[in-house]
């Protein structure tokens, strides 16, 4: 199975403390050894990392968790293969332009039934049922919205009908985000936190590590950090529910769908 990270604040963060356990999980502490990519918006713009190489042991990995960028929105992945081979082209996180914003999508699943048609706006680069699901995604927004973005909930809406009637066909675990806000799919297995005043200390699972999160933020700031599994072992993780959609603005839930939750009981990554 692949693995997926997300981050959405309600200020600039750096996702370093998540990252060093997420890391480890890519080869060292589980067997997600196929690649890692992680996704940072600044403004307008994407800083994209992808490496076909293990996480555990890429030293772009250990760059990124070194390196405190500071976004509203990040989306990390790291791969076990299903479909596709190893190669950078087929490495999550995908990006693409719509409405002149940037795209970042990543997927745990495997959707072997579903092989949408794609007109040419967008099209897959490498060979994953992953990136080819995030171009009729992004295809099928484009035919319905025209050349002009709707609003945030009015596009939360849409992914809904889009989903819904995928979601039954197999694994279908996702991130997706435009900068504005994250989007993320629960088919079989994901979990979220909200870290918000008055801050407490976490300690990673995967590495003996620790922050005092008091010390490090200020009392206004909100985080909710997304992950397949929890990646800390003393705080409150909410499962979220097989057969679920969640928008996440400024740091907190704001909004949930429901679903088909996947037939498959076992995760795969692609």
């Amino acid at each position: 199975m692949c693995q997926l990270l997300g981050m959405n604040c309600n200020v600039p963060t750096d996702i370093c403390f998540s990252f060093t356990g997420f890391q480890k999980r890519g080869g060292e502490t589980d067997v997600h050894a196929d690649g890692w990519g992680i996704a940072f918006f600044e403004g307008k713009g994407v800083r994209l990392f992808l490496d076909p190489q293990p996480s555990a042991t890429s030293p772009i990995a250990e760059l990124v968790r070194h390196y405190p960028i500071r976004s509203l929105n990040v989306i990390a992945h790291i791969r076990k293969a299903t479909q596709g081979v190893i190669s950078l082209e087929n490495t999550h996180p995908f990006q693409r332009e719509l409405w002149g914003q940037y795209w970042v999508y990543a997927h745990n699943g495997n959707l072997p039934q579903f092989q949408p048609e794609l007109d040419g706006s967008f099209l897959p680069v490498g060979n994953t049922d992953s990136e080819r699901i995030f171009c009729w995604l992004l295809q099928s927004l484009r035919r319905r919205f025209g050349d002009m973005p709707p609003a945030r909930d009015t596009l939360f809406a849409a992914l809904h009908e889009l989903v819904e009637p995928v979601s039954g066909l197999g694994i279908f675990n996702f991130l997706l985000s435009n900068g504005d806000c994250l989007f993320a799919h629960c088919s079989t297995e994901l979990s979220y936190i909200v870290r918000h005043a008055p801050f407490n200390v976490a300690h990673l699972k995967d590495e003996d590590v620790m922050v005092d999160f008091s010390e490090v933020t200020s009392p206004d700031d909100r985080v909710a950090v997304i992950a397949t599994q929890p990646l800390t072992d003393n705080e409150p993780w909410i499962t979220m529910p097989p057969g679920s959609l969640w928008l996440f603005h400024d740091g907190e839930a704001a909004s949930q769908l429901a679903t088909r939750p996947s037939p498959v009981k076992s995760l795969a990554g692609v």
